[in-house]
């Protein structure tokens, strides 16, 4: 059978009644999640239960489980449902006064609190509808770039993480070794001997989760003690108070950091390579409308950090 014929035989609401069924993994929320009614997605799951030949979802008492078919099929979901709704999205031309659409966008908190911010903001100055969905990256995501942009508009992570990959350069910011107001190096100064010896907290600290400032410590032959790690900046303030750690955090987070004024900014004893915030994201997207108007922001609000970052004392 022709594959165009085949396909026409599938409802693709039906793609979003799987998708929404395993997620839930219940069919009350799975039905409050389309906006339809019970009986309607019991309908859905029992004709999806007749195609794959699968129950796909098992009763265990108050719960319902996954089938191993539905667990292969939920990985696959995302990508797929996704595909399907940017295509049907897309238009020969794409206003955003009108658009109702959601970019998405993953990033790390240093990320979402600039530039993240910085774009939200400048979208609700057009439209009303759009929206942003900011999800924090991992190691997964940052590995396998060519199959986690295709289900998501970017990544926003500085240069020396991804390559092979259509990119935009945003706006540069710098390190800065941050510690607690009482900390000795305070009063001594930072230098060589004092990365060596006071411990530290730092951030992704993993063979392939680190921070271009890590690697550059390394390579100048000092090796952290390391007390804590976190998986963001922002709650690296938080682990310094009381403490006689030092921190690695960028200026543009220590000016958005709780407990700012808690801590003290201390400059490296050495020239830290430059934060490059990068924009990247998958080919597919480069002759979105859409996506074109994204960059458009983007480009903006990497201006607009670039002229208003100032310099730390």
């Amino acid at each position: 059978m022709p594959e165009e014929a085949s396909l026409s035989r599938y409802d693709l609401n039906m793609l979003v009644a799987l998708d929404a069924l395993l997620t839930e993994r219940n069919v009350t929320r799975a039905a409050e999640r389309m906006h339809l009614s019970q009986p309607a997605m019991s309908a859905s799951l029992s004709r999806l239960r007749a195609h794959f030949d699968d129950p796909l979802l098992n009763r265990r008492g108050n719960f319902y489980e996954i089938t191993p078919l539905a667990a292969r099929l939920l990985e696959q979901l995302p990508s797929a449902v996704a595909g399907v709704r940017r295509i049907l999205e897309t238009q020969n031309t794409w206003d955003p006064v009108e658009s109702s659409r959601e970019f998405h966008i993953y990033a790390s908190d240093y990320s979402i609190a600039t530039v993240g911010a910085t774009v939200s903001r400048m979208a609700s100055e057009v439209s009303s509808s759009i929206t942003f969905r900011f999800s924090l990256h991992d190691e997964t995501i940052v590995d396998n770039p060519e199959v986690s942009l295709r289900t998501a508009d970017a990544i926003l992570i500085p240069r020396g993480h991804l390559r092979d990959m259509p990119s935009m350069d945003l706006w540069q910011d710098r390190w800065v070794v941050v510690c607690a107001r009482n900390h000795p190096v305070v009063d001594t100064g930072l230098d060589f001997e004092a990365l060596s010896t006071f411990p530290w907290v730092l951030t992704y600290r993993s063979l392939t989760g680190y921070t271009a400032a890590d690697k550059q410590l390394e390579q100048l032959g000092i090796q952290p003690q390391v007390e804590s790690i976190a998986d963001g900046f922002a709650s690296i303030p938080y682990f310094l108070i009381g403490t006689q750690r030092l921190g690695l955090m960028q200026a543009g987070m220590v000016e958005r950091a709780g407990r700012r004024d808690e801590i003290v900014v201390l400059e490296l004893p050495f020239e830290p390579i430059t934060v490059i915030n990068t924009a990247w994201w998958h080919p597919n997207h480069n002759h979105d409308r859409a996506h074109r108007w994204l960059r458009s922001l983007l480009k903006r609000a990497g201006d607009e950090l670039s002229n208003g970052s100032s310099s730390l004392s």
